[in-house]
């Protein structure tokens, strides 16, 4: 069944319209005070003014003026009313001319369509751009670079994955046309949440005094994207601050007025993540990952089990040692562990963490050991994902090497303030798909990885592929609360001609961003023009 859609526009019209009624109404009652106050003589006193006389002549000029007053307001309203009704006309017999052209005749008669037929042909319109949108169903996409990205934001920036030159990774908007769109979708969300219709799932014995009211405070995160022939959609998140539910409202903008798609209440005070980390060797960046998840999974959002799945025997020992510390530390006991005798294939690994999940549905975060994130995160992974809809695959914010980044001081920071989203400290891992989250029936049902692959790449974008070229919905935006630490790269001679080409191409864009690159491949040059600055600033100097 459809939902009602708002129209703003129409509403605030709407209240122009009423207003104009109740001046009119305010009018009527002025004129007939005029006609039926009491005679007075021609010595009557103003009451509260001694020796001060005012007669009827008084009242008369009093009730002349504001009549003046409101006639005037009663006639600028009139001329308004006007103006929107001869904007609607036109409107009207734009959309008859189209359907003459379409069928010219009904029955040998010119078609003649009613002002409740053209409505509902317009509603009809901009209800098939949202139904034509992918807004409640995944399209089949031939590749993974028909995806449409979102964009997110929050009440002060917007995290953007298209650049250029002159825009930033993490930025408040600049333009004043971006700064109002964005405030007025998250009060339309508010506006449908705090007024919802019977269709919104609120219960029926639920007064407006019982009703908990929303503000701008409440809004967490929200995503936009722009599918350039239909429209804009936005998904917006709201919660209150002690509270574990949230409010999700879905927006479309057929480029016209925004249209409520659906408002729902989501609980993920229930809802537990699988973690799931393939590894062979790697033990001190394994021991930095779960100093991540100590202070994330297990001190914040405790609804987390770890899945490790180890390749080889070399360091499984210390894998093993750094779990059980963990353990005994935090008394934390919802980890598996699985060992594979054999050669690491990452595809493999997650694929064995899956399957070693026996506990029925479950919501998997595929997670790599150099992964970064945050509590917000694991609630953006939960808000994102659902079972037999769609899959979350955000987009990682990747640091450079702190080496290079950092060169200027002596050491570089520590990990958490190397955290920032900047030119020159990383970029957006928009080509990598590794990272995703995703219920495991979905999993399972597309048929998981292609357990072929070997070595390093390739088996993130199979996934995906699967999922693009099925039913769900993939949510794609980069998200503040997720990092790919820096570590050095290697890539065996053993990789196919096309995990080599990428592997290099990670590796060097992994690196350094392209000013601190361009200052590595002109150091020379530089050094030489400042060795010939010195040397004319001492001869200057001795002459």
């Amino acid at each position: 069944m459809r939902m009602p859609r708002r129209g703003l526009v129409i509403q605030a019209r709407t209240r122009w319209l009423l207003v104009g009624l109740a001046l009119l109404f305010s009018l009527v009652l002025l004129m007939y005070l005029l006609e039926c106050a009491p005679q007075t003589d021609g010595n009557g006193s103003l009451p509260g003014v001694v020796g001060e006389s005012v007669g009827k002549e008084y009242y008369q000029a009093l009730l002349q003026e504001q009549e003046e007053h409101y006639q005037n307001r009663a006639t600028s309203l009139k001329r308004q009313i006007a103006q929107l009704k001869q904007e609607l006309q036109e409107m009207s017999d734009k959309l008859k001319s189209l359907q003459e052209k379409k069928s010219p005749k009904v029955n040998g008669m010119n078609y003649q369509g009613t002002k409740e037929q053209t409505s509902n042909d317009l509603l009809e319109f901009l209800h098939s751009q949202i139904d034509k949108a992918e807004v409640s169903v995944g399209a089949k996409l031939p590749s993974e670079y028909g995806v449409i990205p979102f964009e997110s934001f929050t009440s002060m920036k917007v995290f953007q994955l298209e650049m250029g030159l002159t825009r930033h990774p993490e930025e408040k908007p600049v333009r004043k046309d971006k700064r109002d769109e964005l405030v007025e979708v998250i009060e339309a969300g508010l506006e449908v949440i705090n007024n919802p219709d019977e269709e919104d799932g609120q219960d029926e014995d639920d007064g407006v005094g019982d009703r908990q009211l929303y503000s701008e405070n409440d809004f967490v995160e929200g995503y936009y994207r722009t599918e350039r022939d239909k429209g804009t959609q936005y998904e917006l998140f709201y919660k209150k601050m002690d509270g574990m539910e949230y409010r999700h409202v879905t927006l479309f903008r057929p480029f016209g007025p925004l249209m409520k798609v659906k408002s729902e209440t989501v609980d993920i005070s229930r809802s537990i993540i699988n973690v799931i980390v393939p590894l062979a060797g790697r033990t001190e960046a394994f021991a930095q990952f779960m100093q991540n998840f100590r202070d994330v999974c297990i001190h914040q959002d405790k609804r987390v089990h770890l899945t490790v799945v180890y390749f080889g025997q070399d360091g499984l020992s210390e894998v093993k040692s750094i779990l059980e510390s963990v353990a005994r530390e935090t008394d934390f006991h919802n980890y598996t562990l699985v060992s594979l005798n054999e050669e690491f294939n990452r595809g493999r690994g997650l694929d064995m963490g899956a399957r070693a999940w026996e506990k029925g549905e479950v919501l998997m975060f595929f997670c790599d050991v150099d992964v970064y994130f945050t509590a917000e995160f694991l609630n953006s992974c939960r808000l994102n994902a659902e079972p037999g809809k769609k899959v979350f695959y955000p987009v990682v914010f990747s640091l450079y090497n702190p080496a290079i980044v950092y060169a200027n001081q002596d050491i570089p920071p520590p990990v958490e303030q190397q955290l920032v989203h900047k030119k020159d400290s990383g970029f957006w891992r928009d080509f990598g798909f590794g990272m995703t989250c995703q219920y495991r029936t979905d999993f399972l049902t597309v048929g998981g990885f292609d357990l072929e692959v070997k070595g390093w790449g390739g088996e993130d974008v199979h996934l995906y592929r699967k999922y693009l070229h099925g039913d769900l919905m993939v949510i794609r935006t980069p998200v503040p609360g997720l990092f790919h630490l820096w570590h050095e790269k290697h890539c065996a001679d053993e990789l196919t001609p096309e995990q080599y080409r990428m592997c290099i191409q990670s590796k060097a864009m992994n690196e350094a961003s392209h000013s601190h690159l361009g200052m590595l491949v002109f150091r020379d040059e530089i050094e030489a023009h400042l060795r010939k600055q010195a040397y004319r600033t001492n001869s200057e100097a001795a002459g």
